[in-house]
């Protein structure tokens, strides 16, 4: 059942069978964006109070691996303040991605046909899901292997001491860069549901495909081989996924349009 909009609206020809005025949506949208906001509030004031915990705890896949007597620095006076906190933020916006992409849910919701439901749905959880696995995927198996090859090759006489903030940001765009391409299958689901192409099409270019997959691997990681390909043989992996998942998606299409032919032939 499609939840209804917040602003009012007048009788039209659209999906629901209404039509709103440019003034409503934009009522609408801006209230969808104050809860959106309000959940991730909610979501930043427990984790801000425990956010030098939670940095240590961030940091362990390096910290385990640094040698004994050895610790992370900070090169800026406000750093053991800030970081924490712009962590503490990030996350916030994580814990409350659910919460945020239901509001686009509920905004988009009335303007979009029955079929179009049933899909989108199930795509906003998957894709939620995936992104958490993505993250999930880069802390427990990508930075410790990582970390550990860069503490290994260091030079003798050179003492392992990242900045704290330094290695937030570069952890950050690892879990940006996992949790992204781990979206690939909800990417080409969509491509395919939009007609731009076919699974048959997709799977003809497969070779294309691992090329360029190593070849955005090689920009968004740090350059060495190992997280690259890290990187990119799982995605290349979810790209055979999203494959399936969009020839399942075809036949759930073929098959919601024949029942609206019959139904349609038997009114």
């Amino acid at each position: 059942m499609a939840l209804e909009p917040l602003g009012g609206g007048t009788t039209g020809d659209g999906p629901d069978g209404t039509e709103q005025p440019l003034l409503s949506h934009l009522r609408e949208l801006r209230a969808r964006v104050i809860r959106a906001l309000f959940g991730i509030a909610i979501a930043f004031a427990p984790l801000a109070y425990f956010s030098r915990t939670i940095y240590h705890y961030f940091a362990a896949p390096l910290l385990h691996l640094m040698p004994a007597g050895s610790s992370m620095i900070a090169t800026e006076v406000a750093s053991p303040f800030i970081v924490p906190f712009k962590l503490a933020a990030v996350l916030a916006f994580v814990a409350a991605l659910p919460w945020v992409l239901f509001q686009i849910w509920a905004f988009v919701a009335p303007g979009l046909y029955k079929n179009e439901r049933r899909l989108i749905l199930p795509l906003l959880a998957s894709s939620t899901l995936l992104f958490y696995v993505g993250v999930a995927f880069a802390y427990f198996l990508v930075l410790p292997v990582v970390f550990r090859f860069f503490v290994n090759v260091a030079p003798e006489g050179v003492a392992v001491m990242t900045d704290v903030a330094k290695y937030l940001d570069f952890v950050l765009k690892i879990f940006l860069a996992f949790g992204l391409t781990f979206e690939t299958p909800v990417a080409i689901v969509l491509l395919v549901w939009s007609g731009v192409v076919t699974p048959q099409q997709l799977a003809a270019h497969r070779d294309y495909v691992l090329v360029g997959v190593f070849g955005a691997a090689a920009i968004l990681t740090p350059p060495d081989v190992l997280s690259m390909t890290l990187l990119a043989v799982p995605t290349y992996l979810l790209f055979e996924l999203g494959i399936l998942a969009s020839k399942w998606v075809v036949r759930m299409r073929n098959s919601a349009q024949a029942e609206d032919e019959t139904q349609s032939a038997n009114s």
